[in-house]
């Protein structure tokens, strides 16, 4: 199931609103007639009581109208005049509006649903709504990409609530599954970014990637442990990051280099000074060596392939490189007048 974000008020609220402003109409139609009991007659002559007046207010209202209770003076019928039949049209605005809120937002959803199918294209399905999941996603959106070509495919309920209120795009099942990720339009993906809670589930989800795919479309997933990678790797994943051998020597360089941890916290943190990036090279830059560029340049891709600087295939920028730079990555300081 497809889940979009939502736009407006979802059906069951306004239906929680719509019966509660009824309920108030009947008690309000309740308090007056009660009030004016005594210029009622009912068959058995035996006067109004307060469940006398609720019977009357419902079946008033909802115009069924059995006519065992009826306004017998001026001043009652005058209320019914002036108030009961106005509020009999209101009653019956509330229930054919809310009949029509429910079908209005069933066709709304169906017409996204269907567009949303014919439109997308060249976007990035994440597998898994987890911390991993939610980083990758914030990485993708400071690098510009739009919400609407992120779509996530995640099996918990409170998970797809918390993207949908993000803005997100969602898709409900497991990811290992061909008909979910047919829903998610696979085949018209970008990339698929796997960020499962489990290194099995990473590497069924890749196996059914590649088998809808064909190889296609980029993988890129994460393993909690490298004797994991190899496998991935194996079953179509393109690009394998460990989590816990990354982050195991993040801590080992704490002890030992203390300010490197500041330096790769500084580069992976958005809006603190330094941040990695990457862009074309231009004309003017070809032919000539990476370290004489005013931008600090630390690696060149080249056909798909990283080339370092200590390398002297990296020692010179050619037509079609890809620059790996450090850009000033802070906030822009107000200007003032």
């Amino acid at each position: 199931m497809i889940h979009f974000p939502a736009q407006r008020r979802g059906p069951l609220s306004a239906l929680s609103l719509r019966l509660a402003a009824a309920l108030a109409l009947v008690c309000t139609v309740v308090g007056v007639v009660y009030l004016d009991r005594a210029g009622y007659r009912d068959v058995n002559e035996d006067g109004l009581t307060l469940l006398d007046c609720f019977y009357y207010a419902v079946v008033s209202l909802s115009t069924t109208g059995y006519g065992d209770i009826t306004p017998a003076s001026q001043s009652a019928r005058l209320i019914n005049v002036l108030f009961v039949t106005p509020a009999r049209v209101l009653f019956l605005i509330i229930l054919v509006g809310t009949t029509l809120e429910v079908l209005t937002e069933q066709y709304r959803t169906g017409r996204r649903l269907s567009r949303w199918g014919r439109t997308v294209k060249d976007h990035v399905i994440i597998c898994g709504y987890g911390t991993k999941g939610r980083s990758a996603i914030s990485a993708l959106l400071e690098n510009g990409m739009d919400k609407s070509r992120i779509v996530v495919v995640e099996r918990s309920g409170a998970a797809i609530r918390q993207a949908t209120s993000a803005g997100l795009v969602t898709v409900e099942g497991s990811a290992t599954r061909s008909a979910v990720l047919n829903e998610a339009h696979v085949r018209t993906a970008k990339a698929v970014i796997i960020a499962t809670d489990s290194d099995d589930a990473s590497v069924l989800v890749a196996l059914t990637v590649r088998q809808l795919t064909a190889g296609q479309v980029r993988i890129i997933a994460a393993v909690r442990e490298a004797e994991n990678a190899p496998l991935l790797k194996q079953s179509g994943a393109h690009h394998v990051i460990v989590s816990s051998a990354t982050a195991g020597r993040l801590l080992g360089l704490s002890t030992s280099a203390p300010p490197l941890i500041d330096v790769v916290e500084d580069l992976l943190t958005p809006g603190q000074g330094m941040a990695l990036a990457m862009r074309s090279a231009e004309r003017a830059e070809v032919g000539r060596s990476p370290r004489e560029l005013d931008t600090l340049v630390i690696a060149l891709v080249r056909r798909g392939k990283v080339v370092t600087l200590s390398d002297q295939a990296g020692a010179v920028v050619e037509t079609g490189d890809m620059l790996v730079y450090v850009r000033d990555d802070r906030p822009q300081a107000a200007t003032t007048p």
